[in-house]
């Protein structure tokens, strides 16, 4: 009855996203080399904008860590038609919400907007990005929220003072050694000429994708770009980022101390980026190993040995070669060094035993399902289709997603394990309290 279920389930998502192929994504570039991507949905009367900026924590160096989150919270600070704080009332009397986030790879916003509302959606982003203020007193007063983010951010998560500890032990070279929020002494030290610099540099119409999604055509699409955002100033490309992280050659480990009940473990491993061959195979294993409560580590630590109350994996897509991360907390009374063998052990195997084909059947119709579920509506679309366009080079690729996943075999998840999960190629963390020997 569950493998009916099942199948029915997935015809019917079949169906769906028979209904939207590559050939639906039109795209077009305007003359500041500005790219759009739009899908015409008349599902609902709504649409949605995502302006995929190609600026993370990775373009930045010592001395400017921390602009780019700073930045995501700028644009919300008033430009030169719509002033400080009116961004989000002109955006919410119009019926819309807004959000953004910055990651190590990118700077991402997005608008959810009635249709009726899509030229003020085109004329409010078109005033932030073509005339940002960066008023130095508007400057002195974010600045200090995101002061206050940082250290209330490592006051009150665990897992952030960890994460960062591993991150700095695992990336000696590459800019992925520096947290997103960046280092506290830059902060305070960002000078003017730093941040229209940077600015300038990477909020240019040439360094962002634009998706679309919604009951627009893409004719009114090209009339609103053309009129709000085409005469913005294409400006030189950015720098390119050469940084190479050097083979790690030997187990790092890292400890950090705090006041905790119990102690908090993160594991990484060097990975590739996701244009690797290998990224469908280890998103897939990721999935193996702490995808609901029969994954691996789960049923193992959590259910049966009851060494660890949470385990998680994580293989997001990004730019350059990037972790592999494990995030564990410790049950009570549970030594770390226990628990930490207990994981290698689950590792070894999978190395040297491999999964079943009913494992990996499980968690591509997991994979299979959880895509359709996203491209059902236009935020998932939008999203996923810049995803794809950022992270993999192309769109069309996403496409290619289920495929890619289906293709992917036991001895494919056996191999990827062996070649990656590798002592030398791990950095652990470690956070507990001080214990005085």
């Amino acid at each position: 009855m569950k493998k009916l279920i099942l199948l029915l389930l997935l015809f019917f998502n079949a169906l769906t996203y028979a209904q939207m192929t590559a050939e639906d994504v039109k795209t077009f570039t305007l003359k500041n080399g500005m790219k759009f991507l739009v899908v015409e949905d008349f599902s609902i009367p709504n649409a949605n904008m995502y302006l995929f900026y190609k600026v993370g924590s990775r373009n930045e160096y010592q001395g400017i860590t921390g602009l780019s989150h700073f930045f995501e919270h700028m644009m919300f600070n008033g430009a030169k038609k719509y002033g400080p704080k009116i961004f989000d009332q002109v955006m919410e009397f119009n019926g819309g919400a807004n959000n953004a986030y910055t990651t190590q790879d990118l700077t991402v916003y997005s608008n959810w907007f009635p249709i009726s509302s899509t030229e003020v959606i085109f004329d409010l982003e078109a005033d932030r990005i073509s005339s940002l203020s960066i008023d130095p007193k508007m400057v002195e007063s974010e600045r200090g929220v995101v002061l206050s983010e940082r250290r209330t951010g490592l006051e009150n998560s665990p897992w952030r003072n960890i994460i960062q500890a591993v991150q700095a032990a695992a990336f000696i070279e590459h800019p992925y050694h520096w947290p997103v929020i960046g280092y506290e002494d830059d902060m305070k030290n960002w000078t003017q000429e730093d941040l229209e610099r940077y600015f300038k540099t990477y909020y240019a119409p040439n360094n962002c994708v634009v998706v679309i999604s919604g009951a627009i055509k893409l004719e009114k699409v090209k009339e609103l770009a053309i009129k709000y955002l085409e005469p913005i100033s294409i400006q030189p490309a950015p720098p390119i980022v050469y940084n190479k992280e050097p083979e790690q050659n030997g187990e790092r480990r890292v400890s950090v101390q705090k006041d905790v009940a119990n102690p908090y473990l993160v594991i990484g491993y060097h990975v590739p980026e996701a244009q690797n061959e290998d990224y469908y195979a280890l998103s897939i294993l990721s999935s193996i190993l702490s995808s609901g409560k029969s994954s691996r580590l789960y049923a193992s630590l959590v259910d049966e040995k009851q060494l660890a109350t949470a385990i998680y994996t994580d293989y997001s897509e990004s730019f350059d070669p990037n972790l592999f991360y494990f995030y564990i907390s410790a049950n009570n009374d549970v030594n770390e060094t226990d628990l930490e063998n207990a994981i290698y052990q689950e590792l070894n195997k999978i190395k040297n035993q491999g999964i079943t084909e009913k494992e990996l059947q499980k968690i591509k119709n997991q994979k299979l399902i959880e895509f359709y579920n996203q491209i059902e509506t236009i935020n998932g679309k939008s999203n996923n289709i810049g995803t794809y366009e950022l992270f993999f080079g192309d769109y069309k690729k996403m496409f290619q997603a289920p495929e890619n996943f289906d293709k992917v075999t036991v001895e494919d998840v056996k191999r990827v394990a062996n070649k990656y999960f590798t002592k030398s190629n791990r950095t652990v963390g470690v956070l507990k309290t001080n214990v005085e020997e």
